[in-house]
């Protein structure tokens, strides 16, 4: 999971897989974080539109014991797509307004922004669980990334430890963090050194990529050495 965000970080926003990528995201969080019952992704949230990834069979998780859930506020069977999952990957189906359900069930909601190559945030992650403590290392964590003076869970004496997957998610969001910032200096760089506007900077950078074979981050970690060897 750390590995698929960050490398959705340094991933060109024009690649057309950026859809899968996305999709796999969620999938793994599902799948690998304890605390996290439903993981959803939505290029433009305030369009109602989510693609969610199930820990365990959608019925089973909305019906359980704590939340005893009206068949509405199911998403409409037309639209469930549940695509391959393999062993360890977690079923995904196309759930409209599915934040609002999950505030509807009681869930707490951890949100964390997906970026990719030019530094936009392309995507929001939102990682829902029945219990809020079980969430509440996410949240602490994800702030850490952001905030390295911050500290991580394991700094609080009254908070769970992160499990395995809640650590995954945690060191490859700062790895997305990291890339982007190599990214967005590189395109700063070219800017300034061509006097022009950031986009073309990064279109720039772009296709210096494309025609090297590199990796966009590879690309930005070139020119920012050049700039920073005497």
């Amino acid at each position: 999971m750390a590995d698929a965000i960050a490398v959705l970080a340094e991933t060109p926003d024009d690649m057309p897989d950026i859809s899968s990528s996305l999709q796999k995201v969620a999938q793994l969080a599902a799948s690998r974080i304890g605390a996290v019952d439903y993981a959803a992704v939505s290029p433009q949230p305030e369009d109602g539109q989510y693609t969610v990834a199930v820990s365990q069979d959608p019925v089973a998780t909305v019906t359980g014991d704590r939340f005893a859930f009206h068949n509405d506020l199911l998403p409409p069977l037309g639209r469930c797509v549940a695509g391959p999952t393999g062993d360890n990957v977690a079923a995904t189906m196309s759930w409209p307004g599915f934040r609002e359900a999950a505030s509807g069930m009681g869930l707490s909601i951890v949100s964390m922004p997906l970026f990719t190559g030019s530094g936009a945030v392309r995507a929001t992650l939102d990682l829902c669980g029945r219990d809020a403590a079980a969430t509440a290392p996410l949240t602490v964590g994800i702030c850490a990334a952001y905030d390295p003076d911050l500290p991580l869970p394991s700094g609080h004496d009254d908070m769970a430890v992160l499990d395995a997957g809640g650590q995954e998610l945690v060191n490859g969001f700062a790895e997305a963090l990291s890339v982007r910032a190599t990214i967005q200096l590189a395109v700063a760089l070219i800017a300034r050194n061509k006097n022009t506007d950031e986009r073309t900077a990064y279109l720039t950078l772009r296709l210096d990529a494309a025609d090297k074979g590199r990796t966009l981050l590879a690309a930005a970690t070139a020119v920012v050495m050049r700039r920073l060897t005497p």
